[in-house]
């Protein structure tokens, strides 16, 4: 069964804001009409009650369910709520960090990788990593099994002072062990996709798997060289993965790139 899942990241609202962003991508999420909204964190710029709420609401008043998973820059910058309530306003509103969506065509599984003593950079526990296999075990057969967080797993060319989640290659290597097939996040604010045998040297048997970062929706920083503005779309049938980056370009989200994945073992020379 064929699935259309679109993603952004990094709202960044109550930042520098462009107001008529969010009529377009309501009339872009009209015409695609995904299944699903992922959104991968830094929904708010300073984890304010006001601005959560202003995030949750754009991002519900789309029309599809949404999924979303908490930012560096979703929890409080006051002391001591940073770390006796990290969690309070983005659970108030989103009910858990570590959300399931479950459908015939897809099966997503949210990570919570937001370190409250550390602002920048994330990580992912083991125990995360078990739950998250567990659930992705539980997959409807046929449905794509995917992975959300917000620190990025896989960087684009220009250089970046985020550093990737820690322990990068455990992570990556037990969720795709596990049957992960699409892992996405954000964080830096720049695109990249990968699939795992751009990377990794084919064994037998072995399964596919991409991995995507999103440029971010907002721009809180629109001078800074190397950070884009942008989403992805995912569409996947039984026998590859077709992800689209649209950027803001005019006024509009346009659509700038288009690649095409092969599912399972196997590469794309083997479908017809």
């Amino acid at each position: 069964m064929a699935a259309r899942i679109l993603h952004v990241s990094d709202l960044h609202v109550g930042a520098r804001e462009s107001p008529d962003a969010a009529p377009a991508l309501a009339a872009l999420v009209e015409r695609l009409r995904p299944e699903l909204i992922v959104a991968s964190g830094d929904l708010t710029h300073r984890g304010r009650r006001d601005q959560h709420e202003r995030a949750a609401a754009h991002l519900h008043a789309l029309d599809a369910p949404v999924v979303a998973v908490p930012g560096n820059h979703d929890i409080p910058y006051t002391f001591p709520a940073r770390f006796t309530r990290p969690w309070a306003e983005f659970e108030r509103l989103w009910e858990t960090t570590r959300p399931v969506h479950v459908s015939n065509g897809v099966l997503l599984v949210g990570v919570n990788s937001v370190r409250p003593w550390r602002h920048q950079s994330g990580g992912v526990r083991d125990d995360q990593l078990d739950w998250a296999a567990s659930q992705l075990a539980a997959a409807p057969p046929g449905a794509l099994r995917m992975i959300a967080l917000h620190h990025q797993l896989g960087g684009a060319p220009w250089r970046t002072r985020k550093r990737p989640v820690a322990r990068r290659n455990h992570v990556l290597g037990e969720l795709v062990d596990a049957g992960a097939e699409l892992i996405v996040s954000g964080h830096t604010h720049q695109g990249a996709v990968a699939e795992r045998h751009e990377f990794e040297v084919w064994s037998d048997g072995q399964a596919g798997a991409v991995v995507a970062t999103a440029p971010g929706l907002g721009q809180p920083r629109p001078h800074r060289r190397g950070e884009a503005r942008g989403l992805l779309v995912y569409e996947a049938d039984a026998r590859s993965l077709t992800v689209q980056t649209y950027i803001w370009l005019d006024g509009d989200w346009r659509l700038t790139a288009e690649r095409r994945f092969p599912r399972g073992a196997g590469t794309l020379s083997d479908r017809p």
